[in-house]
């Protein structure tokens, strides 16, 4: 669900109903940085932050971010460095506090399982955000938008504090590059073994379940296998792409999980994308899913990130006209589909898309690229073209490119003001089933909590 959309408050929820709460792990230094920006309002992170087993670390981060009584009108948020191969040890520290936070807060006062979902995309972040979320007993982690065979044996090093290393995926590379993450350089050591979390792996097709499975080291703990109505990122369609007549990528039969061949791996899965109902919840328990994972309907709950004016407004809009969700083959710069919300004010409109600056000063999906053997640049297809341009990218790859960061970001109300005065405008994403959404909304006209969208997705297996 983007950034911070799947919030503390949501896992929590989640969670203590009886399911698996997951936290939303993408650009967690970034909101972390910016509520305390934004005076911290609850005292939340603060409370987190007295219980990272490091104080030091968590007083960096405080004397660095707090702001009582927020940035004042118009001032910008605080810039931090983007993620690189060889990143500050300050970017370390916010790095790690920041998603120990997230978890803690999901995990505070109950016994229920929370997870943390991340990107394989973002490379460069999650060997800390991994760590972060492991200082605080996360249960499981989550990754999907790439081919996590690594994962594994990440988490089982962390939990022993091991230095730990990721390979990266390096554009036009002659030679191997890694990022490399020390746990005890960063903490000063002495703390004890932590808890391993489970990892699933999300993939859309039953081969790369296969594939993963083949090695030990390699080998999740079970898969979500996601289908195209999704909503954030999709797979690519399987074979030649084919666009339909709205510019939209077309799916067919072959990108369609052999579910059957998925079960026949031996390892536990859940579906997703398009399981947002109790009928379909019993379907995928039938056809022997461990169970659904759900996004949409979560995302308009009472407990969501999501900031409270979209959230009602794509509510109205659900109510009246109908909402449309489109999967832009353009919007990501990762040059994944990604589910866009139609909706007014926000950059699905051409024309504000158009009048945002193009910019990239968060850098989450930016891809390393070889300048010359053994130097790695960074490039984005959302930052200016010329840019882009002059670091090897091409002019048509950068063609209708999407700032997904600041984008997202701004979802959740932490939306970047520029000093010109320009503020950084939304950009939803939805899966395209709202089934479940149009039930809830007829059972509860005034919106309805995490508990209740449980209860609704358990009422025909009870």
């Amino acid at each position: 669900m983007g950034v911070a959309v799947s919030s503390w408050q949501l896992a929590r929820a989640v969670s203590k109903a009886g399911q698996l709460g997951v936290v939303s792990g993408t650009a967690l230094d970034t909101v972390i940085a910016r509520r305390l920006q934004d005076g911290d309002a609850g005292g939340h992170v603060r409370r987190a932050l007295a219980h990272f087993p490091v104080p030091a670390l968590a007083d960096r981060v405080l004397r660095k971010y707090l702001r009582l009584g927020g940035r004042g009108p118009g001032n910008p948020y605080l810039p931090i460095a983007k993620v690189s191969q060889h990143p500050l040890a300050k970017s370390l520290e916010l790095s790690v506090v920041a998603n120990f936070v997230e978890v803690w807060l999901a995990k505070e006062g109950h016994d229920g399982l929370v997870g943390i979902n991340f990107l394989e995309k973002v490379q460069l972040a999650t060997p800390s955000a991994a760590y972060g979320a492991m200082l605080a007993g996360v249960d499981y982690v989550l990754m999907g938008a790439g081919i996590p065979a690594e994962i594994p044996a990440l988490l089982t090093g962390l939990a022993q504090h091991e230095t730990r290393a990721l390979d990266l995926h390096v554009e036009n590379s002659t030679t191997r590059y890694s990022v490399e993450f020390n746990p005890e350089a960063l903490t000063g050591g002495g703390l004890p073994p932590l808890h391993r979390p489970r990892f699933l792996a999300i993939v859309a097709a039953h081969v790369l379940a296969v594939y993963l499975t083949r090695e030990e080291s390699t080998r999740p703990d079970g898969f979500i296998i996601e289908g195209p109505r999704a909503g954030g990122h999709n797979a690519p369609p399987r074979g030649r792409a084919v666009l339909d007549d709205d510019g939209q990528p077309v799916y067919g039969p072959r990108d369609d999980a052999d579910l059957a061949k998925v079960a026949a791996v031996g390892l536990p899965f859940w579906v997703a994308g398009g399981y947002g109902t109790p009928e379909r919840v019993s379907e995928a328990l039938a056809i022997g899913a461990a169970g659904v994972q759900v996004g949409t309907l979560f995302a308009l709950a009472a407990e969501s990130g999501l900031d409270e004016t979209l959230r009602e407004q794509l509510l109205r809009q659900i109510d009246g006209q109908g909402l449309e969700i489109r999967t832009d083959p353009l919007a990501s710069s990762t040059g994944f589909p990604f589910k866009v919300a139609t909706l007014p004010g926000t950059l699905s409109e051409g024309t504000l898309y158009e009048e945002r600056p193009r910019l990239c000063d968060l850098g989450y999906l930016r891809v390393p690229y070889e300048r010359a053997p053994g130097v790695l640049g960074y490039r984005c297809p959302a930052e200016p073209v010329a840019t882009f341009v002059r670091k090897g990218g091409s002019s048509e790859e950068a063609a209708g490119r999407k700032c997904l960061c600041n984008a997202l970001t701004a979802n959740v109300g932490l939306s970047q003001t520029r000093r010109n005065g320009y503020e950084e405008l939304p950009l939803v994403t939805l899966g395209t089933d709202l089934d479940g959404v149009n039930a809830l909304r007829a059972a509860h006209p005034q919106g309805w909590s995490a508990t209740e969208a449980v209860a609704y997705l358990e009422s025909k297996s009870r």
